[in-house]
This record gives structure tokens, C-alpha cells and sequence, in this order.
């Protein structure tokens, strides 16, 4: 038998994906176990809080190298910026952002955003980039060179995220982090101005004490607390009915590196009003609003003159699955393994 072209690091992944966890998951789901076997350590994935990240570090550095090399395989294969760097490991790893260089902040994981994953992408054999946006910042902020960079598209699961049919609730959807880039604040601020009084606002995501509690009194103080309300995880098929329900979904973010909320949301046949920021507008193409995420006040009028456009509405709910089905879980494993083979040692 030959040997794996790639082992797959799956250190990353918990009991309750989000983001680059879900990513992991769906993306090893697709790929041949023969050729990229996948490793999935327990007890290191960012629901094990910051004890679970330094325990994946330690692992990624100590044990992970004697794993790799006992698979035999060409490459190691991470769907993050981590990977073994004092054990000539040849990695290759997947770039999601460059967020925390872009809005840094002061917390404990600091150093490792700062120095851990540049270093990790400089060093890589090669870096996987899930946008253009994506790719362009790696190559202008670190330098990374173009002949080490290529895109991957990321996909979705159909089984899991189809239209269904259902009638659409007065509630407008979020889903993510709570972080200051997702710019919930001015959305809040948009929301409170707005004439209509029926929609509510639903955020679904992982709930953060910085940020989080911040955003619920600027609700109460604005008036619309009743109207707001926090969910911190869904399953796939409570996601998959929020979706099918919500009026549109929301992603006022200042920068995406990708985008997949936005993506999942098209797949359901749910409109999406997005930011004209990142790599939203290479994932939405036609197929949503736009919004200016600095401008409250032109935040508030395209979603005033969204819920008055029944027209808008159902062009968006028709376009969302025909712009989803340009991307796939499928066509990404096979564009991976296909780089994977050019790239063995």
C-alpha cells in the first residue's frame, strides 16, 4: 500500500464545532481516510477553554511529530496556522484570517497570534487560503511568497443545510463570535433605529464576558432588550431550522476572512444582508445585500428598504442555493488531494 499523502490534524475539533472547527470536520469528511488518515485527540478543542489551547500546543509540538512520522506519510495536513516547528515537519496549513493582526487584542492568547501563527505560515511548505482576501493579506502583512500560496474554497453539507420550505418568522439572524470586528454595536444602533417593530434580533454564538454583556446593556439602553435575544450553540438541525425560519440573515462584520455563516444562510434559501468587506462579496456575488459596515445609518436603510421589497426578498431566496451550489465540501477535498500529490516531498 502507498503511503498517506498527508496526515490530518484534527486536534481542533470538540463536541461543539463552530468556525474552523466545523471546517476541520466537514473537510476530513470528505477526504480518502487512505491517503490524508486523520488524528482526533480529545481534550484540546477551544470548547476545553484555554487549558484545552495549551494542551494543543504542547501536543502539536511534542507528540504530533512522532505521530506523523509513525503514518509515513509525505505531509502533516492542518486546517489551522498550527503545526511542529523545531521538528522539520513539511506542513501545510490552512489560512482562515488574519483577524488578530488586523484588530489585535490584549488577552493571554496575544503572543500566540503575534508570533506563533506568522511564524507557523512562514514556515509552512504550503499555505492553503479559504479566499482571495484571505491570500492577499498572508502575502502583503507576512511575505509569504505567491508560489507558496493557493486558494481553497470552502463548502457546505447539503444534507444539513437545504431550503425547507418553511414560512419565514419576523427575526433577523447573527450568527458568530461576539468579537469587536463582528460589529454588533453599530448593528444594534441600526436595529433600534429602525421603523419596523416587529423583527427581532437573534445572535447565536459562542457568548464572550468581554464583549457579550456589552452588547445586551447597549440593547437595554437603546429600548429593544425584548426584542433581542442570545442563544450560545446550536445543533446542526436547530442551525438548520433557524435558517429555514429567519427573515435574513445579518453580517455587519468590519472584516471576514471567508464568510461560511453567509454561505450556509445562501444555502437555505435565506437572503443574506452582508458587509462589503473581506471576502464576503467573493462569497455572496450577486446574490445578497450589501452593506457599508461603518455607515449605521446606511446599515438601517437597506434593511428598511429590504423588508419593504417583497420583490428582493424572493429574488434572494431564489438566487442564495444556485450561488451555494458554486461551492462544495467535495470539490474542495478534491482540489486538496490534488494539491497534496504536487506537493509531495
Amino acid at each position: 500500500m502507498a503511503a498517506p499523502l498527508a496526515l490530518f490534524n484534527g486536534s481542533y475539533v470538540g463536541r461543539r464545532p463552530t468556525g474552523i472547527g466545523v471546517v476541520a470536520r466537514e473537510l476530513s469528511a470528505q477526504l480518502d481516510p487512505q491517503l490524508v488518515p486523520a488524528l482526533w485527540p480529545e481534550g484540546m478543542a477551544p470548547d476545553q477553554g484555554r487549558a484545552g489551547h495549551w494542551r494543543r500546543l504542547r501536543w502539536t509540538q511534542q507528540q504530533l511529530p512522532k505521530l506523523w512520522r509513525a503514518s509515513g506519510a509525505g505531509l502533516l495536513l492542518s486546517p489551522l496556522p498550527e503545526a511542529p516547528l523545531l521538528a522539520g515537519v513539511p506542513s501545510v496549513v490552512l489560512a482562515h484570517d488574519l483577524l488578530p493582526l488586523r484588530y489585535p487584542q490584549l488577552t493571554p492568547l496575544l503572543a500566540y497570534h503575534l508570533f506563533y501563527v506568522p511564524l507557523v505560515l512562514q514556515r509552512a511548505r504550503h499555505v492553503l487560503c479559504n479566499s482571495e482576501a484571505t491570500a492577499r493579506e498572508v502575502h502583503g502583512r507576512l511575505r509569504v511568497p505567491l508560489r507558496r500560496l493557493s486558494v481553497l474554497r470552502l463548502g457546505f453539507n447539503p444534507g444539513s443545510l437545504r431550503p425547507l420550505g418553511l414560512p419565514r418568522a419576523p427575526e433577523w439572524l447573527v450568527l458568530g463570535r461576539h468579537d469587536p470586528h463582528k460589529n454588533l454595536m453599530r448593528l444594534i444602533r441600526a436595529f433600534a433605529g429602525l421603523r419596523d417593530r416587529q423583527h427581532r434580533l437573534h445572535f447565536v454564538g459562542p457568548h464572550d464576558p468581554r464583549y457579550t454583556p456589552q452588547l445586551q446593556r447597549l440593547a437595554a439602553e437603546l429600548g429593544v432588550e425584548s426584542r433581542c435575544s442570545w442563544t450560545a450553540w446550536v445543533s446542526d438541525e436547530e442551525r438548520l431550522q433557524l435558517l429555514n425560519r429567519a427573515r435574513a440573515l445579518l453580517i455587519p462584520s468590519l472584516w471576514e476572512g471567508f464568510g461560511l455563516p453567509a454561505l450556509e444562510a445562501m444555502a437555505c434559501g435565506t437572503p443574506v444582508l452582508a458587509a462589503r468587506s473581506g471576502a464576503l462579496p467573493e462569497v455572496v456575488g450577486d446574490a445578497a445585500v450589501l452593506l457599508d459596515p461603518r455607515d449605521q445609518a446606511q446599515m438601517g436603510d437597506c434593511m428598511e428598504a429590504f423588508l419593504a421589497d417583497g420583490a428582493l426578498q424572493q429574488r434572494l431566496q431564489q438566487a442564495g442555493p444556485l450561488r451555494a451550489a458554486q461551492f462544495s465540501w467535495s470539490a474542495a477535498a478534491a482540489a486538496l488531494t490534488a494539491r497534496l500529490r504536487e506537493l509531495q516531498p
